[in-house]
């Protein structure tokens, strides 16, 4: 295994720990990448591996799909919750697709920027965490889809990198009225369209771009986010229920205090 193909195992290793939880997997992908002086086509590489972190959703949360398929066809409840995923997915898809070019070419190649995300948005997330909300809604399958709706306009706000997908829709889905469980199980559902369409784009992008050594680390740090991925989403709502969003917002400010540290001393 070449340095290239390490790098990619730890890279996928990264994003699969740091994909589902608020502390933006793109930034902390893109800092390692920086520092360790990883650059892939396109900066597909960092998109192209969340299938591993899409597989291993839909791996822990199969039997609760499948159920929601065949409920379909006789549930209200299952048609409202599919209503609710597709309208939250909308804003990112469009927003997305029109601005793809300035993320990946502007906003990708700016670590400083990345950094002070980071922390701006760990201040945000220790604020929201601290305040006595009244939650209304506890379980995500009685989300009405004026909710998710709101919540999707939110995940547009991570398309700056170091917002994190699944802090902003948590975030969002706190203010709208929902419990911490409930947000980041959301968070979840709405991740496997989302993450899905980011992927089919960035390869019909940028699929002529990779050689074949690009395609094995790719293939590679796919594994490690699948493994990585299932890991967490195990664990993370219970980890949630137990201890909020406090660690994960000290977390952010302390990579994004690390972050521009480091960019003084290479300066």
């Amino acid at each position: 295994m070449n340095e290239t193909t390490l790098v990619g195992a730890l890279l996928g290793l990264i994003e699969g720990l740091t994909e589902f939880i608020p502390v933006s997997s793109t930034a902390h992908l893109l800092l390692a990448g920086h520092f360790l002086g990883f650059k892939s086509p396109g900066n597909s590489f960092e998109v192209l591996i969340q299938l591993g972190a899409i597989l291993a959703i839909l791996t822990v949360y199969f039997a609760r799909l499948w159920k929601l398929v065949m409920d379909l066809p006789s549930s209200p409840q299952a048609r409202r919750f599919v209503a609710a995923i597709v309208l939250a997915f909308l804003p990112a898809a469009i927003i997305g697709s029109l601005a793809h070019g300035f993320i990946k070419t502007v906003l990708f190649e700016s670590p400083a920027l990345i950094c002070w995300v980071l922390i701006g948005g760990g201040i945000i997330l220790l604020l929201i965490d601290r305040m006595k909300l009244s939650p209304k809604y506890t379980n995500v399958m009685d989300y009405p889809p004026s909710l998710a709706f709101k919540v999707g306009l939110f995940q547009c706000l991570a398309m700056v990198p170091g917002t994190s997908r699944s802090g902003a829709t948590i975030v969002g889905a706190l203010l709208m009225g929902t419990d911490k469980r409930s947000a980041a199980e959301f968070s979840f559902f709405l991740a496997m369209p989302t993450m899905a369409g980011a992927f089919a784009l960035d390869l019909y992008k940028n699929y002529d771009k990779l050689a074949q050594d690009d395609i094995v680390t790719i293939v590679v740090g796919f594994i490690m986010a699948f493994i990585a991925g299932v890991i967490v989403v195990r664990s993370l709502l219970d980890f949630v229920s137990k201890h909020g969003f406090a660690p994960f917002a000290w977390w952010r400010i302390s990579v994004g205090t690390a972050g521009l540290i480091g960019l003084w001393l290479m300066n």
